[in-house]
């Protein structure tokens, strides 16, 4: 089956996402989080009620304002001192409780993190050589910047502001009478379904733009990865057209969704000026019949003005949970998409007793039209050395990827000291199998993190014995900075054969039973491929080793030698039995010492 991480259908990022999220707001581990979120509440609903006392001051302040005696006039004092007290307290308690919820915001953007970034690990391989990564980082980073999002509004202004749209009915009820809550209910129904409903129109077009802002974004990235080839064959205009054509696409969709938010802002003032203008037309008229005071009229204004400042904001908030519930969504389908490769029930970890190597008639494919490997079999006994090579597209690199269970076999069985490669856990697996490849990729760290990568945790001294082994402490020491030289973005700023004898220290300090060399010195100059290959035989005495060759004058010495031809093994045995029988080894072995005799008869010539 394979994986996908396309974002869902509209309509789908709804409560199902939302439960999904819930988890993280109220973590089962953690009590002290879960506190702090009672306490937050507790504080949001002091705070609402600290402000829902405000306007009864400010209306007893202007009632007895009405009284012209010193009596009067020391009591509307004191009143309106209670009224700036009130909003101190409304803006004291709020940011209490930011404090106090702060860390739990950010406790539950970790984790959400780290269970994405663990599971993309676990994905296979062919998830990612056909995922983007530019698509796939830009997607991780929308979904947990919308945690922190979600939590604010859920908490400190959906749930406040329903408990004070409650509070406010209960008023006007005592206060007013049951017309003036219906009204005011019938106002905030029609705000509500209007936001909900432009808001849903809306989503489709951030989910457009969304999509958008990927593919440019993807498209940026690989041409980025890829400068050298878009340098070797000046294709830079060609770049810059597709590109251009993403971002085009992008800036479309962003535009349109700006223009549909203007018509829900409009809508919204609308609604919600119809309301305060009938609200307050109806609180004259009482005054003017005598039915309320002075008092009552600035008690009405200043309620519905802060019903009116959170209602103002329900529509922003249902925008950004509903972009927020997007964004989260596609990273929640991103973690439930399945590993193609995952351990067995009961899975053991490898008993290793040498490393004994097994295939045993090998079929397999990475696509079922196109089968790879017909029937492969061999054995390599520990501490052996075996040699395969053949024809690009014969299948060789498949050999290693299947031992380290990168894809499971079609047929047949791989083995590890008798344990087949299925029934053992992956970690194990990996444990126990160390390699150097063709085309060496470095993290853009130190080289003292590079070597270090093989065994994290290692000292200081066996980094060191590593890069001996491989050769490069001397040149590395030549360093201004040493160990401490950072390698650049893959590598970049180190020589091929550098990042190759990083990536050798990197595996001798690993100190794995099973080597893999996969043409680890193809792309590699004589001279240079000459002091490696010197390295590489100090790093698989004892070990039971794979050779992935190109050069066939690299593995003269290896006790079976496998020649593979649209994956099957056509030849086998040792280099002298197989230049004897003069076959298909032996035709490449002479083509070979062919093109490196003609350049010294050009250079003698």
């Amino acid at each position: 089956m394979r994986p996908t991480t396309s974002l869902p259908p509209a309509g789908e990022a709804s409560f199902a996402t939302l439960r999904r999220f819930l988890p993280y707001l109220w973590p089962a581990h953690a009590p002290g989080l879960r506190l702090r979120v009672v306490v937050a509440l507790v504080l949001v609903l002091i705070a609402k009620s600290t402000n829902l006392v405000m306007p009864f001051a400010y209306k007893g302040a202007i009632d007895a304002m009405q009284n012209r005696i010193g009596e009067g006039a020391a009591l509307a004092m004191g009143l309106v001192g209670a009224y700036a007290l009130a909003r101190f307290g409304g803006v004291l308690f709020d940011n209490v409780r930011n404090a106090i919820f702060e860390s739990v915001g950010q406790d539950a953007a970790r984790r959400l993190s780290l269970d994405v970034f663990s599971h993309i690990h676990r994905l296979s391989l062919r998830f990612h050589l056909e995922k983007r990564t530019g698509g796939l980082t830009r997607m991780i980073e929308r979904g947990t910047k919308s945690v922190d999002t979600m939590l604010y509004f859920l908490l400190f202004n959906i749930f406040p502001t329903l408990f004070e749209l409650t509070a406010v009915c209960v008023i006007f009820w005592i206060k007013l009478g049951p017309w003036m809550v219906a009204a005011t209910l019938v106002m905030v129904a029609a705000y509500i379904t209007y936001t909900w409903r432009i808001t849903d129109w809306r989503a489709k077009l951030r989910r457009e733009m969304v999509e958008s802002d990927q593919r440019a974004t993807a498209r940026a990235v690989d041409s980025l990865l890829n400068y050298e080839t878009v340098k070797y064959f000046n294709a830079e205009a060609h770049e810059n057209a597709n590109y251009g054509k993403a971002i085009k696409r992008y800036t479309d969709a962003a535009t349109i969704n700006e223009r549909s938010l203007s018509w829900l802002n409009i809508g919204q003032s609308l609604i919600t000026n119809i309301m305060m203008a009938g609200a307050m037309a109806y609180t004259v008229w009482g005054w003017s019949k005598g039915m309320f005071s002075v008092g009552d009229v600035v008690l009405v204004n200043t309620l519905l003005a802060q019903l009116f400042r959170p209602l103002d904001m329900l529509g922003m908030v249902y925008r950004e949970i509903k972009q927020g519930l997007i964004d989260m969504e596609a990273m929640f389908t991103l973690i439930d998409t399945e590993a193609e490769i995952q351990d067995a029930p009961g899975a053991q970890p490898l008993a290793l007793k040498g490393g004994h190597v097994r295939f045993g008639a090998v079929d397999f494919a990475y696509e079922p039209r196109r089968q790879i490997l017909h029937g492969v079999s061999f054995d390599v006994p520990p501490g052996r050395k075996l040699a395969i090579v053949g024809h690009s597209g014969a299948g060789k690199s498949t050999i290693s990827r299947i031992l380290y269970r990168f894809y499971d076999i079609m047929g047949g069985s791989v083995s590890i000291d008798g344990q087949d490669i299925r029934d053992i856990t992956q970690d194990s697996l990996r444990r126990a199998i160390g390699i150097v490849p063709q085309d060496t990729v470095l993290f853009n760290d130190t080289i003292r993190y590079n070597i270090a990568y093989g065994r994290p945790g290692a000292s200081e001294a066996e980094i060191e014995s590593a890069a001996r082994g491989a050769a490069i402490h001397d040149f590395i020491l030549s360093l201004p900075d040493g160990y401490a030289t950072q390698v650049g973005e893959r590598g970049l700023k180190l020589s091929g054969g550098e990042k190759q004898r990083v990536a050798i220290a990197r595996t001798i300090l690993k100190n794995p039973a099973i080597l893999i060399l996969d043409e680890a010195t193809s792309a590699l100059d004589s001279a240079t491929e000459a002091d490696i290959q010197s390295a590489l035989a100090d790093v698989a005495q004892s070990r039971t080793t794979l050779i992935i060759a190109h050069r066939l004058s690299t593995i003269t010495d290896a006790d079976e030698i496998l020649v593979l031809s649209a994956g099957r093994i056509i030849e086998r045995g040792r280099h002298e039995a197989l230049l004897a029988a003069g076959g298909d080894y032996a035709a490449m072995w002479m083509l070979q010492q062919a093109e490196e005799e003609q350049p010294e008869l050009v250079v003698n010539g």
